[in-house]
């Protein structure tokens, strides 16, 4: 796989390893977003003329786009600006409607804040019970724990699909039809799972799926919340205003049904143009060939820092293009500065994972994310970088 041409931002023998955080753009998407600006340049559902018609029937066909990339219904896929604000919805909308005193919420120390926070939220507003999945000694959420853990007052499960920290994927169909039979309602943080390997929403049978953008070669400001559209209608907005409304009366007003009761103002229109072009983009090349791409180039620098002493790895078995790793003694805000002066980009800190992190008993981590415009030459540049920030804080202390 050699797609670097296609992203602009790779020049003058940068290594970026920061995919976790925010992928890069390709031409295609920008070309997208410049196109509507360019083509297009006004707002959806309002207007009679045949401009604004023509940018509702591209942003709706974008919606159906991305609607058959994780096999959902059109009406199941709602624009948000991003997977935090996604998955908050979930919370602020569903889990203040149907959480009561004494229910169980089931949320793991894998989870990125925006899936754990916004329950912890929940809990303590409705006085329910923040329940905690005991994770495994490699710290990895298992079947056999989940069910340590379900309960009858079992009513909302969040998990993550994909650690943004630890690049374990989560056994979730066994686990969904767990929760179920409890009558337990799941939500997912795909926000990692979804740029990297298939996602079928059916398959899964999830009644919650939350991811974004811009880790997904698009623009960032736009995400997606796939839900059941039985929930979906059933949930009350949390966001009022133009578009979303049926009939508006001196003291009430009823709405439309979903997605458009949670669209509400001018949404971002042309970042849903350019995430439609991603989707195009990533299926053009193939969910299991990106996956196995990450893997493969995973594997060849695990195999290579393994052999530098002085480097500890915290998911040596990971199934995704995630490297957790830490140069001992050396902090890693230190480490990933010497990274920096060596053209490699990559994350240190806790990721908005606090607790992974405390779970790993660490202050922060570095973490090196591969995507599908990594090469193996990118991993020898990585591993010399490494070496070379391992010998410095040797020679000269951290």
């Amino acid at each position: 796989m050699n797609y670097k041409k296609d992203f602009p931002t790779i020049k003058d023998g940068l290594i970026y390893l920061d995919s976790g955080a925010s992928s890069l753009k390709p031409l295609q998407v920008t070309e997208a977003i410049k196109d509507y600006y360019t083509e297009y340049g006004v707002n959806i559902n309002r207007g009679v003329y045949s401009l604004s018609y023509l940018a509702t029937a591209k942003y709706e066909e974008a919606r159906q786009t991305i609607a058959d990339f994780i096999n959902a219904e059109f009406e199941e896929v709602i624009f948000t600006r991003g997977a935090s604000s996604a998955l908050n919805l979930v919370a602020s909308s569903y889990g203040m409607d149907n959480i009561n005193e004494g229910d169980e919420i089931i949320v793991s120390e894998l989870e990125h804040h925006s899936s754990v926070m916004p329950w912890q939220h929940v809990a303590k507003v409705k006085k329910a019970k923040l329940v905690y999945l005991p994770l495994n000694k490699e710290g990895r959420i298992t079947v056999e724990n989940f069910k340590s853990v379900l309960t009858a007052k079992t009513k909302i499960v969040a998990l993550t699909y994909v650690s943004n920290v630890m690049g374990y994927i989560t056994p979730l169909e066994e686990i969904i039809k767990l929760a179920h039979q409890t009558g337990a309602v799941v939500s997912v943080d795909a926000a990692q799972a979804v740029p990297h390997k298939a996602v079928d929403c059916k398959t899964l049978d999830c009644d919650f799926l939350s991811f974004s953008g811009h880790k997904m070669c698009g623009p960032t400001g736009i995400g997606v919340l796939y839900g059941k559209k039985e929930l979906l209608n059933s949930m009350p907005p949390i966001e009022f205003g133009g578009d979303m409304n049926d009939n508006v009366e001196l003291y009430e007003a009823t709405f439309k049904d979903s997605p458009y009761r949670f669209e509400t103002g001018t949404m971002p229109i042309a970042s849903v143009f350019g995430l439609q072009e991603a989707v195009l983009y990533l299926k053009s090349i193939g969910m299991e060939k990106i996956l196995k791409h990450e893997y493969k180039l995973r594997s060849y620098a695990v195999e290579q820092l393994q052999q530098i002493a002085g480097v500890t790895i915290y998911n040596p078995n990971a199934e995704t293009g995630i490297i957790a790793f830490n140069i001992d003694g050396v902090h890693p805000h230190d480490a990933a500065s010497s990274f920096d002066e060596n053209k490699v980009c990559l994350r240190a800190g806790h990721h908005c994972a606090q607790l992974v992190t405390k779970w790993l008993n660490v202050p922060a981590t570095l973490r090196a994310t591969f995507y599908l415009y990594n090469d193996l030459e990118d991993v020898d540049k990585f591993i010399d970088a490494v070496k070379k920030t391992v010998k410095f804080f040797k020679e000269f202390g951290s």
